[in-house]
Order: C-alpha cells, then structure tokens, then sequence
C-alpha cells in the first residue's frame, strides 16, 4: 500500500456512501462456471414432481417451492411459485463468483435467498462494483468488477446510483472540493481509479492537492481497473512470458500443483507454463486464487443432486480462462510495488473535508436511489412500480 504522511485520510465508507452487503444464494446450483449445465439443472428441477422437485431445490428458511417473489429488475424469469413453474431456463449471466472467478448464474429471484434487487437495478455495462475483501489476510484491499459480485462477507459499493453512469456514488460536493483542490474536476472513474490505487489497510484513502501526484495515482489505478474488470482489449504478457499448454490437459483433471523452479502449473499430467511465481502466490481473502479457481470446477458434488450435472469433460474455454487468469494475477502482482512506491504527500485529510462541509455525508446518500422510470414485474405477474 501507499505511503502516507498523515493518519487523517477519509474512510472509503464516506467517500463512496452507498453500499449493500453481498447477495446470499442459499444453495449452490444456481451458479456454476458453465452456463450449458445450469441450463441441464433447471430442466432437471423442472422435469421433477413434488417431493422430488422439492429435495432437488434445496429449500432454506426464505426460498421454497411456495415462495411468491418478483422478478430480479433486468430479467424476464418466470413469477409463478416453483411448485407449478414450466417453461426454459432463464438465460444465465455472467456473475463474478470469487475473486478473480467470473462463472454463471441463473438469474431467477425464486431461486436466491437474498438477491439484493438494489444491485440489480444498477447493474449494466457503464457500471463498476467495488468489492471490499478481508483486510487482515494479505491480497488486495478491494476487488473492483463490471459483472455483479457474488463474494462475500465484503460489502458491494456500485461506482454508480443510478442506470446509465447516472449520480456516482461518492460523497456530494467531493468533485467540486478536489476540483478546487487539484485545479481541474475530476471524473468519478477517476476518483475510483485513486481509490483502487492508494486504499490503505482499514479501507482509509489518503487524498491528495499534488495534480501531478493525482494523474500519477489515477494511471496506476485505471492499469488496476482494467485487469480486474477484463473488459475491452485482452491483457498479455510481453512475449516469451505468455502462458501457453506445453502438455494437453486430461479430460477431467483432479489436481493442481506448481513447479517454481519450471514456473509450470500442473494439472495431472497437463502443463501449462511459463507461470510467474507470483500468479501462483497471488491471494485474494487469504486464499490462493489459481487453486480456489481451479476447484471450484473440480471439486466434487454429492450425487443426485443438481449441483452433480457438470461438464462431462474439462471444457476448452475454461483453459482459455485459466491462461487469462494467470496472466491477470501476474500483471496485477507487477503493479504492487508501484502502488507501495506512491507516496501520498499535500494531504486533503477528513478534517478539511469536514470543514467544507463534503463530511459528515447525508444520510440520503447512503441509501439506495429510487428508480422511478420502469416497471418490474412482481409476483404471480403482477407489476411493481419501483
């Protein structure tokens, strides 16, 4: 992290007011890293009869075959209770799932027991969630992504209030005040960008008045952005650096291992290399990304169950996305000592911001904004106006 000459940099929680604790799923077959299989599981639970339709959906406390919900705003899932529910699958959509792990959900309300409509509501291709993670086990402080987060137990605050980039969730009057401060207005992107590049354990943000500083701070952490979001151009590796399968996968690996002195990841009898060491090491939550990804699509699942229909062979995307992964968490890695070099001098501390009346926030700010201009469709097919 950044170095800082001063312990009165504001707290992430009042610059970005608005958050909302991550969605609960309640059971674990509704998401999956292959969208053909939740589809399969979908058509299984529908194919299935009373007490066999209700063991395979895996009631909770607040989901079950009876539950009247709405639709989750942007999708068009089915109203009607489950226990009578026909019909296709809800298209699935990209979700990211853990850290650095874009998998598939199916986006059916009934199906999740806290789907947090609030972040649905604002979710589209102009929007970017922050993800805080556990602060005391090594990684990034924060995840930022374009797909809607799944991670848990971290709070979620969209850069966004609205649809559309519209009102970016950042204290009023913080614009103008850096504005004034740095000489010209910043976007909010750009604040993200800061943020992401300079947050300290804590989740505190040193700001800064040094323009040259800022635009230092604000490139780094748009490089950060951009290689968590994967959005656009495809990140690579210069070179001879890029990972490439140097011995096929098997069809259905079981375990991962590495050979630091190789940089070769193992899996089974496949080889993937070069990997940098660092993408190896790279944690997130106190956890080994490239083993949690890869477990997620291997561990196993108790038979019978919904979460059992899985891909019969290891599919040639997920190698694609592992090569991406690994070249992601290496670039990532090569811009933490950038980020441990900053120093953050000429300070805009809390205290200012107190003074320009920027702090204490609202209490409106920390709350969802209405969404007046569209209909969603509530349970049994009535509609909603949210």
């Amino acid at each position: 992290m950044p170095s800082v000459t001063h312990d009165d940099a504001p707290l992430l929680a009042d610059l970005m007011p608005w958050s909302v604790a991550p969605p609960r799923l309640g059971r674990g077959w509704p998401a999956g890293p292959d969208a053909a299989c939740l589809k399969s599981r979908w058509d299984a639970l529908m194919k299935a009869e009373g007490p066999d339709r209700e063991a395979l959906f895996e009631p909770s406390r607040s989901r079950t075959l009876h539950s009247a919900v709405g639709q989750l705003p942007g999708q068009s899932s089915g109203t009607e209770k489950l226990l009578r529910a026909v019909g296709p699958c809800p298209e699935p959509v990209r979700v990211l799932h853990a850290a650095f792990d874009e998998q598939w959900l199916i986006p059916d309300h009934r199906l999740i027991d806290s789907a947090r409509p609030e972040l649905w509501r604002v979710a589209d291709e102009r929007q970017v969630f922050v993800v805080e993670t556990p602060s005391d086990t090594g990684g990034p402080q924060l995840l930022a992504t374009s797909r809607l987060p799944l991670l848990r137990p971290g709070r979620i605050r969209p850069l966004h209030r609205r649809p559309g980039g519209a009102e970016p969730n950042l204290a009023p009057g913080l614009l103008e005040h850096l504005g004034t401060r740095l000489g010209l207005v910043p976007a909010p992107v750009d604040v993200l960008a800061w943020i992401m590049a300079t947050v300290r354990p804590g989740l505190t943000v040193p700001l800064t008045e040094d323009g040259e500083l800022w635009s230092r701070g604000v490139e780094l952490g748009r490089r950060i952005l951009w290689l968590m979001r994967r959005d656009g151009d495809r990140p690579k590796l210069p070179g001879g650096r890029r990972p490439y399968v140097r011995a096929p996968l098997p069809s259905r690996p079981l375990t991962i291992d590495y050979d630091r002195d190789e940089e070769t990841l193992l899996l089974d009898e496949g080889r993937i290399s070069p990997v940098p060491p660092e993408a190896w090491d790279f944690e997130a939550g106190g956890v080994r990304v490239l083993e949690q990804w890869f477990t997620a699509r291997t561990a196993r699942a108790e038979p019978g169950t919904l979460a059992a229909i899985r891909p019969a062979t290891w599919p040639q995307a997920w190698t694609s996305e592992l090569l991406e992964l690994i070249t992601v968490l290496a670039l990532l890695a090569e811009v933490r000592p950038q980020q441990q070099e900053l120093t953050v001098t000429a300070p805009v501390t809390a205290s200012e911001l107190h003074k320009a009346g920027v702090l204490p926030v609202p209490g409106t700010a920390r709350r969802p904004a209405s969404v007046l201009d569209h209909h969603e469709e509530g349970p049994e097919g009535q509609f909603a106006l949210i």
